[in-house]
Parts: C-alpha cells; sequence; structure tokens
C-alpha cells in the first residue's frame, strides 16, 4: 500500500498522464500549501484563548441588559410602587459606592501630598465632611443587623423608617423634599429656646455696649426683623468670652444649639461641647475655603445644600435670594476669629429666622 501511493506522487510531480486518485490529489495540495504558506489552514482559522474570552464576555454582557431591561419593564409595569423602591436601593448603592470611591481617592492624595483637611479645596472637604456622616449612619445599621436573623428585622424597619435609618442616597425625591422640612421644623424648635437664654445672660455681660447692642438684637429678631451683618459682628466680643463663649455656655444652650444643628443630643455634656465645637470649625473652615471659591461658581444644588447646612431651609427660597444669603453668611463667617465662633453657632439662628421666603 505505502509503495502503491509513493508510485502515484512521483507520477503526479513528473507530470504523467496517470490520474491519482482524490486522496492523493487532496494531499499534494496539503503539502503545496504548506510548503508555499508555511502554517496550516487550521492553525490559521482558529481563534486565539483571548480572543474567545473577550468575545464571551461581549456576549454574556449584552444578554444581561437585555434580560435586565426586560425585567425592569416587567416590574415597572406590573409592581410600579415597588419598582420605585428597587430603582431608588440600586441607585443609592451605586451612588454610596462612588463616594466611597471619590473619598479614598482625596485621602491618598492627602497623604501623598501631607496637605491637611483645611487646606482640600471646597468641594473636596464638603464631599469628606457629608460621607463622614453617611457612613456613621450606615454603622449603625451595621451594628444593629449583627444579631442573629435581625437583619430581616432591620430590613423591615429601614421601609418604615427611611428617614431615620437610610441616608439621603436612599430616599425618593419626595423623600427628599419631606425630610428636609421635617428636619428644618425640628432644628426650628430650638429657635425660641436659644433666643431666650441670650435674653437671659445679657445682664451678665460686662460691657454696657455690648449689652445695649444684645438687647436691640434679640428685640429686633422678636419682632421679625432680619438684623444687618453690621449689628451681628458688633457682638463678636460677648461672644468671645464668658457667658456666651462655647466653653462657657450652659448645658441647656449646648443641647439647643446640637438641635438647631441636627446633630444628636443623646450625649453626655462634655461630648455634645466637643462634637458641637468640632462642627463649627469644620464650617468655619468651609467658609473660608468657599470664599476662596467664589460662590458663583457653584451650582444651584450646591448653594441649596450649603444655605441648608447653615441653618436656611432652601428648599422652597430662590436661587438668587439663597446666594444672597449665602454672601451674608461668609461676609460674617470671615471676619471671626477661632475664639469667636460661638458667634457662628448663634448665626444658624440670628440670620435665618426672619430671612425673606422662610417659612413661619
Amino acid at each position: 500500500m505505502a509503495l502503491s501511493r509513493l508510485c502515484w506522487a512521483r507520477a503526479a510531480l513528473r507530470g504523467s498522464a496517470v490520474t491519482p486518485r482524490p486522496y492523493v490529489t487532496r494531499r499534494l495540495q496539503l503539502v503545496r500549501s504548506g510548503l508555499a504558506w508555511g502554517a496550516p489552514w487550521s492553525a490559521k482559522l482558529h481563534l486565539s484563548p483571548k480572543a474567545d474570552v473577550k468575545s464571551l464576555i461581549s456576549y454574556v454582557a449584552t444578554k444581561t441588559k437585555v434580560i435586565n431591561g426586560k425585567y425592569h419593564r416587567f416590574l415597572e409595569r406590573n409592581f410600579p410602587r415597588f419598582y420605585l423602591l428597587y430603582t431608588t436601593f440600586t441607585k443609592g448603592l451605586q451612588k454610596l459606592w462612588a463616594d466611597a470611591k471619590k473619598s479614598r481617592r482625596i485621602k491618598a492624595d492627602m497623604v501623598k501630598h501631607n496637605v491637611k483637611f483645611h487646606q482640600l479645596s471646597y468641594r473636596e472637604m464638603e464631599h469628606l465632611r457629608q460621607f463622614r456622616r453617611d457612613i456613621t449612619k450606615c454603622f449603625f445599621l451595621g451594628i444593629i443587623s449583627i444579631p442573629p436573623f435581625a437583619n430581616y428585622l432591620v430590613f423591615l424597619l429601614m421601609y418604615l423608617f427611611p428617614r431615620q435609618l437610610l441616608i439621603r442616597h436612599f430616599w425618593t425625591p419626595k423623600q427628599q423634599i419631606d425630610f428636609l422640612h421635617i428636619y428644618h421644623d425640628i432644628r426650628k424648635k430650638s429657635h425660641p429656646e436659644i433666643l431666650s437664654y441670650l435674653e437671659k445672660v445679657i445682664p451678665l455681660i460686662s460691657d454696657e455696649g455690648l449689652r445695649w447692642h444684645m438687647t436691640e438684637l434679640c428685640t429686633k429678631i422678636q419682632r421679625g426683623t432680619h438684623p444687618a451683618i453690621h449689628e451681628i459682628l458688633a457682638l463678636r466680643k460677648s461672644f468671645s468670652n464668658h457667658p456666651l463663649g462655647m466653653n462657657q455656655l450652659h448645658t441647656s444652650q449646648i443641647k439647643a444649639l446640637s438641635r438647631a444643628m441636627l446633630l444628636t443630643t443623646y450625649l453626655p455634656s462634655p461630648l455634645l461641647r466637643h462634637r458641637l465645637k468640632t462642627h463649627t470649625t469644620v464650617i468655619h473652615q468651609l467658609d473660608k475655603a468657599l470664599a476662596k471659591l467664589g460662590i458663583n461658581q457653584l451650582t444651584d444644588q450646591e448653594v441649596k445644600s450649603a444655605c441648608y447646612l447653615r441653618g436656611l431651609n432652601s428648599t422652597h427660597i430662590a436661587e438668587e435670594r439663597c446666594r444672597t444669603w449665602l454672601a451674608e453668611w461668609l461676609q460674617i463667617s470671615c471676619n471671626l476669629k477661632e475664639a469667636e465662633l460661638s458667634l457662628l453657632l448663634h448665626n444658624v439662628v440670628l440670620l435665618s429666622t426672619n430671612y425673606i421666603g422662610t417659612r413661619r
């Protein structure tokens, strides 16, 4: 058999008239193509392992998007309320993850370039401040989920009490507006108590001129008049020492100011004072960074968020009025020293109580 194949091959190469078998002809074509082009055709047609993996991943991703789209349309059509909660939760997780990555990047840059918190830009400082508050709230939720089977109860509590247990990323657009109104109503209840305390300590102020200025300011606010900037700055010295200095404030006033700043009051008095002082210092640092950046560089949403943090219910006030109020706040804040930050803390009440457009 081998000798027969060899004879047929020689005859074909010499141009013999003998017709080779089809098998031999195909074999010769493969040999010639191999000699001419090097590697066999099968090696050229076979895809590489990396190309196979990329093609598989692309196929799976495409199919997943299609299935996910059908699933979303099914939920939206048949279970609209559940779909709203589902989309809010998934988008909230994405936003929280994005905030975590940005915070990690900012902190890495701080370590790399040896930069302190007060040396950051306004947006970076504000992002870290807000992310810390969000993580603190999430940490509390994680603690109560530790006991066995408690996670089922936590999901129920999250649904029943979203304002108390969830952060802003997991609120619906309607809930965001409603909850901001509720929070402002809570801190607004502390305003009369704070003003009443200021009236009580007027006789304890040693300087007669400062006593007169304080009396006039309290009377004007109680009559519904918005105070001028110079009237507030005239009281700087009275808020730097006894009885209105940060370290001399009574415990009842510390608790009232904590409610006005939306901070918890369920802490011992020394911790309350320390936290309130730290919070005020951070706002003062933010004010300096914002003055350096310029209010005109902020978006409408950033302006409203900045006003709300400083005591103004900006959810229903026009954007231009918010910018005007924020400019007044910055003018006062940037003229205060660290020892006078108690005035900045009381300014949450003094400057926002009777501002134009504020809900009564």
